[in-house]
């Protein structure tokens, strides 16, 4: 019997992921993918924490981001490889964006997510996100709806 897979490490992105997070990006989000020049811009920032998980291998195979402004935070963006979709990855990145936004202060953890994304609406909710509002053609060019989820980090 072979012994299971070690899980991803998360670690803060650098500006050598870039790349690869970029390639993952557009892999998962065709066309409403960001740009390369976007992921650099939000590493430039301060009030942003980004985190990359890499097999132990060195294959990246997810990110997310959280920006902090005095008591919300937002999570910018998570994404996790097709082929490691499914083993509580994007739970874990969500977690730990969770945890920084907790430590710089914040009280409430905001994000949008596609209306037709279901799994990830599974998986905010049962993360105590709750939808406090929907944003019209919010995801661009596909015309998709963002439902608007909310969370208390306090407790």
């Amino acid at each position: 019997m072979s012994e299971p897979a070690a899980a991803p490490a998360l670690r803060p992105m650098r500006w050598w992921d870039v790349a690869a997070v970029h390639a993952l990006e557009v892999d998962l989000f065709g066309r409403g993918a960001w740009s390369v020049e976007s992921f650099w811009g939000e590493l430039a920032r301060p009030d942003r924490t980004f985190l990359v998980a890499v097999q132990p291998g060195g294959d990246l195979v997810g990110y997310g981001g959280v920006v902090v402004a005095g008591a919300d935070a937002d999570v910018q963006t998570i994404g996790v490889a097709r082929t490691a979709q499914g083993r509580g990855l994007g739970r874990r990145l969500l977690r730990a964006l969770r945890g920084a936004a907790r430590d710089a202060g914040a009280t409430r953890l905001l994000l949008e997510v596609r209306a037709d994304n279901a799994p990830a609406q599974a998986l905010y909710r049962s993360e105590g996100f709750e939808q406090i509002a929907r944003r019209a053609r919010y995801y661009q060019p596909d015309d998709v709806d963002a439902l608007i989820m909310r969370a208390d980090l306090r407790g």
